[in-house]
C-alpha cells in the first residue's frame, strides 16, 4: 500500500483530478471517505456542479437500514454505525455501476428530513463516465465494507481539524430537529464513535485533504 499523498484542498485541484478520471475512456468510481461532518457531501456536490452530465454522486446514506429494522434490532441509537447500514448491498451497487452492461443503474438516497431512504432515487445513465461516492465507511476493512476500496478507481480522505467537524455535525443534527443538548449528545455519544473507527481507515486512501476545499 502507498503513503497517501497529503493535499491542502484546493478545489480547482480536485475538479482536475476528478475530471481526469471523467476523461479516462471508460466508467470510473471515485470515492470521498472521512468522518461524521467532514464535508464529503460538500465536496462531492462541488465536484459534480463543476463537471455537470459527466459525473452523477451517489451516496453510501442510501444504504442506511430503515427506521423499523434499527429497532428490530435494538440498534436505533447506533444509527450511522457501520452494522446499521446494508453494505453489502452498497457492495453489489457498486460492482454493478462499474459494469452497466449498458443500462441505467437506480440507487437509493437518503432523505435526512425523513430519516429514510428512497428506492430508485438517483439514475446513473450508462453514459456517464464518472461516478462519485461519498460515506463515513469506504475505505473500512471488515466485514463487506472491505471489498469497496478495491471498486474505487481513486479514494479521497476528508480530515479537516476536529474542532471544525465537530461543531457542523452539532449545527447539522440541530437542523434537522434535535436541541443543542440533544446534538452534543449525538456527536459524544455516537458521532465521535463512528469517527475514531474511520481515523485510521485515511492509510488506505490515495489523497488526504487537510481543509475544506474553497
Amino acid at each position: 500500500m502507498t503513503t497517501p499523498v497529503q493535499h491542502p484542498g484546493d478545489l480547482a485541484d480536485l475538479v482536475e483530478r476528478a475530471r481526469s478520471l471523467a476523461a479516462a475512456g471508460r466508467r470510473r468510481v471515485l470515492g470521498i471517505a472521512g468522518a461524521p461532518g467532514s464535508g464529503k457531501g460538500t465536496v462531492a456536490e462541488k465536484l459534480l456542479r463543476e463537471l455537470g452530465p459527466a459525473a452523477v454522486v451517489v451516496p453510501m446514506d442510501g444504504f442506511h437500514l430503515a427506521g423499523a429494522e434499527l429497532r428490530r434490532l435494538g440498534r436505533q441509537d447506533r444509527k450511522g454505525a457501520p452494522d446499521t447500514f446494508d453494505a453489502a448491498g452498497y457492495v453489489a451497487l457498486l460492482r454493478r455501476i462499474r459494469e452497466p452492461d449498458g443500462n441505467t443503474v437506480y440507487a437509493p438516497q437518503f432523505h435526512r428530513e425523513v430519516e429514510e431512504s428512497y428506492a430508485g432515487a438517483i439514475a446513473v445513465p450508462p453514459e456517464v463516465p464518472l461516478v462519485i461516492t461519498e460515506g463515513n465507511y469506504l475505505l473500512l476493512d471488515e466485514g463487506p465494507w472491505a471489498h469497496v476500496r478495491g471498486l474505487l478507481d481513486e479514494a479521497w480522505f476528508l480530515a479537516p481539524p476536529d474542532d471544525e467537524r465537530e461543531a457542523r455535525l452539532v449545527r447539522r443534527h440541530i437542523e434537522y430537529g434535535k436541541t443543542p443538548e440533544q446534538a452534543r449528545e449525538w456527536v459524544r455519544r455516537t458521532d465521535s464513535r463512528n469517527a475514531a473507527l474511520i481515523a485510521p481507515t485515511r492509510a488506505r486512501a490515495d489523497l488526504v485533504i487537510t481543509a475544506d476545499p474553497a
